[in-house]
């Protein structure tokens, strides 16, 4: 009778389990006790996939390509001889297919400020697999740690508009997990908002009192200089 079989273990031996579309990945099922041969079968959401024979104690190594949605999910592989009916499973491996970052877009809540003033910066990404980490720049220096969101919510910073210099480009950039894919966002400039001046509303004021000294004479021309001029007729 052959030795009874233990249970398989499946391993990934190629890629991660973290995938990108078209991306081929190896998995690995062996019985490490058991009489060969031996049947291994993998399994994708308890539909079969493929099967292999091993007439040694050698691991069966399947090769699979991502090339949708639906490759992705759980993996066990099954280890059985072919004169049972019974068989033995394995641990289960799981991929996630990730998606590359889209443009992120950099925003405020306004686009005029003064010095002095606080204002903030926004920066997300619509598209992409979580997390996403983003950093900000103002030309092609970096102004912010890196910020790391576990949510579809936008990174933001803090400013404070301290001099004109603060007054040029930003930018920020947004990447994941997938590789080489790094998406910069477009540039967004704050314009210089007009400062009145504090002696502006005083000027208006004493033409408003000047306005109203004029028409007050003009007013009283007719009951001063008329009843003058006919009593000394």
């Amino acid at each position: 009778f052959p030795e009874m079989l233990s249970n398989p273990e499946l391993v990934l031996v190629q890629g991660t389990l973290n995938v990108v579309m078209k991306q081929n990945v190896t998995l690995s099922c062996l019985s490490k006790s058991g009489s060969p041969p031996v049947r291994y079968t993998l399994f994708k959401h308890n539909q079969q996939v493929s099967s292999l024979n091993r007439s040694d104690l050698t691991p069966a190594l399947f090769t699979l390509t991502i090339s949708s949605a639906s490759d992705v999910g759980e993996y066990k592989c099954k280890a059985e001889y072919n004169i049972s009916s019974g068989g033995k499973y394995s641990n289960s491996l799981s991929f996630t297919l990730i998606e590359p970052v889209s443009t992120p877009v950099l925003s405020s809540p306004t686009s005029q400020a003064k010095k002095g003033q606080n204002v903030t910066l926004s920066c997300l990404s619509e598209n992409g697999s979580l997390p996403i980490t983003y950093l900000f720049f103002k030309g092609k220096l970096s102004i912010s740690p890196q910020k790391t969101m576990q949510k579809r919510e936008a990174a933001e910073i803090f400013l404070f508009i301290d001099s004109l210099s603060d007054f040029g480009t930003y930018k920020c950039k947004a990447n994941n997990s997938f590789p080489n894919n790094t998406k910069y966002s477009n540039g967004f400039n704050f314009t210089l908002a007009e400062e009145r001046s504090h002696s502006q509303p005083l000027l208006i004021s004493l033409g408003v009192i000047l306005l109203l000294l004029i028409i007050g004479f003009a007013l009283a021309i007719p009951f001063f200089i008329i009843p003058s001029y006919k009593a000394s007729e």
